[in-house]
């Protein structure tokens, strides 16, 4: 009997613990189940006749844990990123090398400078350190490009202040690909994960930037000085690479708006210049600008135009004038099928991208949107003759219907085609390139919440 006294006065000391503590702090468990099966036909880059059709299933499984107590947070998100069949149902590794498979894609801790509940007008002053995702104002420039299964983060420490209404970030990061005992030249294209933005194939050395941010009576206004550094490298007349002290410069800055015109326009408009050195050690100038509006004619109809220039490198030049995207969402603005600034390279010839946007709303649960895309090269291109060929890369459709069955349940459907140019294929090295793209998806995306 004492026993059983014994562990009941424990359990109620533990409950009284945990019941004092719960008033003080948050507890969040939540994971996620994303598989996508796709139909590819030309997707990123045109086949050339003869070349067939890819069908796969991909899928993302995550499990998040979060933790809030008095000046302090806590997140740590895992996941698994897999082709079905890649590994043979026997293997018991826990990931391929090869591939992508388990890892951490974030794991943080916050840490409140101010005590908040002391504070007025939200005003707020932290630390924020470890594996994350950068995400700012359209994620065109820094997001977490959470299409992509395996998605972005940055190893980085990141200072957060706000008051009524005003926003300010720093933020720095300074990569190594192990512990070293002397030295601290860096490889940006280590094993396993691809590294590097938007098909460049090399992560930064360094990063440091500044955002400032203000909200306005109708929407908001941001600027953002970001700085990116790559380890500087000599090759051999073998084409041998070889790491040297010292890292080539990057900078790259521009504001961005967004605001409500009327009952029922919404625009936002940003521009940027980029200067310094880019990651091969060529004098860099570059820019791009970008406007969007969108036109709400009722509560289930919205359309509007918008237009995207970034700029790019003629042939022979001895700069670099084509604009690099940093870490943002390319897969959101240049069309779905990511022919532009993601994995899939298309030269330096930089882009306009004149596109109509549209979103239909058939019910609480059913949406669709279509987007119609009209790309050309930013500057000259020329064939092997060096004869200036036509600007058009093509048109691309997209069409994407979103259904959620639940708040934690929802399907996604695709259909995008892409009807590619003699220049397209040029600026992509594919010969004798069939007339049409196209590309397919179904995705499930379950996200449970346990706690």
């Amino acid at each position: 009997m004492k026993v059983k006294k014994s562990v009941f006065l424990v359990c109620c000391c533990m409950a009284g613990i945990f019941s004092s503590a719960a008033v003080k702090a948050q507890l969040s468990l939540s994971g996620q189940l994303r598989t996508r099966t796709e139909l590819l036909h030309g997707q990123g880059t045109p086949l050339s006749k003869g070349e067939k059709p890819a069908f796969f299933s991909s899928q993302r499984t995550r499990l998040n844990v979060g933790y809030k107590g008095y000046r302090m947070r806590f997140y740590l998100s895992a996941q698994d990123v897999r082709v079905w069949g890649q590994d043979a149902s026997t293997n018991n590794r826990i990931t391929n090398a090869a591939l992508n498979g388990l890892m951490l894609h974030e794991a943080w801790g916050e840490i409140g400078l101010l005590d908040t509940s002391q504070t007025k007008n939200g005003k707020d002053f932290t630390l924020k350190i470890g594996r994350q995702e950068l995400l700012y104002d359209d994620s065109r420039l820094l997001g977490n490009l959470d299409w992509l299964q395996q998605a972005r983060r940055h190893d980085a420490v990141l200072l957060k202040y706000s008051n009524a209404g005003f926003t300010a970030h720093l933020g720095a990061a300074y990569n190594q690909n192990r512990e070293l005992k002397t030295g601290t030249l860096y490889d940006g294209v280590p094993n396993g994960y691809p590294a590097g933005t938007n098909g460049i194939g090399t992560m930064y050395k360094s990063m440091q930037f500044a955002y400032l941010g203000k909200k306005l009576a109708r929407g908001s206004a941001s600027f953002l000085l970001f700085k990116d550094d790559f380890q500087k490298y000599s090759l051999s007349e073998t084409g041998t690479k070889t790491l040297e002290r010292g890292t080539w410069k990057r900078l790259t800055a521009g504001p961005y708006l967004e605001t409500k015109i009327g009952k029922s326009w919404n625009v936002n408009a940003s521009a940027y210049f980029q200067t310094g050195k880019d990651r091969d050690g060529k004098n860099l100038n570059a820019y791009m600008y970008s406007v969007r509006g969108l036109f709400t004619a009722n509560r289930f109809f919205s359309v509007g135009p918008g237009f995207d220039y970034t700029s790019g490198t003629t042939a022979g030049s001895k700069n670099n004038h084509s604009f690099d995207p940093l870490y943002g969402t390319p897969h959101k603005f240049w069309g779905q099928m990511d022919y532009f600034y993601a994995a899939n390279g298309f030269g330096k010839s930089g882009l306009t991208d004149f596109y109509i946007h549209s979103s239909i709303r058939a019910s609480a649960k059913l949406s669709i949107q279509a987007d119609l895309h009209q790309f050309s090269g930013a500057a000259a291109i020329l064939n092997a003759n060096d004869e200036k060929m036509s600007g058009n890369f093509g048109n691309e459709l997209d069409i994407i219907g979103t259904y959620n069955l639940t708040k934690s349940v929802s399907f996604q459907g695709g259909y995008c085609t892409f009807l590619p140019t003699n220049t397209l294929a040029q600026v992509k090295s594919v010969s004798n390139p069939q007339k049409m793209a196209n590309w397919a998806y179904v995705m499930i995306n379950i996200r449970p919440e346990f706690y």
